[in-house]
């Protein structure tokens, strides 16, 4: 679990620059206390069985994809999400509107903008932008 911290602190760090300081600490307590003891990841590791990202996901929801600032580029993120979307017809992510890079990968696979909001799921003034993927 450890590294699975270190790989979504040094993700958020990469690509969650408009986050303010009490946000990210106050986030990372969340995610490491609570969320990755509990959440059902799948974990993509290489062949030293060195994790390197992991997607956490609800039915067709992706609620989370963090890839290790070190090994951003190298399709890490794109197997897991080919993956997931290999079962399915359609699937579901928010991302955050700063968060460019997020949504250009997103973009890439086939994902298109349905929707946005204000604030991210907890009230903080960090806009999401809701979109959905549909097997062509």
């Amino acid at each position: 679990m450890a590294r699975n911290f270190e790989i979504w602190r040094s993700a958020v760090l990469a690509t969650h620059y408009f986050l303010s300081e009490r946000d990210f600490q106050d986030i990372g307590i969340v995610v490491e206390k609570s969320y990755l003891p509990t959440a059902a990841l799948v974990v993509a590791v290489d062949d030293e069985d060195v994790p390197h990202g992991f997607m956490g996901t609800t039915e067709d929801n992706v609620d989370a994809l963090f890839i290790h600032a070190d090994s951003r580029g190298k399709g890490v993120g794109r197997l897991l999400l080919k993956n997931f979307l290999a079962a399915r017809d359609e699937a579901t992510v928010d991302v955050n509107e700063q968060n460019c890079s997020g949504r250009k990968f997103y973009e890439k696979v086939g994902f298109q903008v349905t929707g946005r909001s204000d604030v991210d799921d907890t009230g903080r003034p960090y806009p999401l932008m809701h979109m959905r993927w549909r097997r062509s």
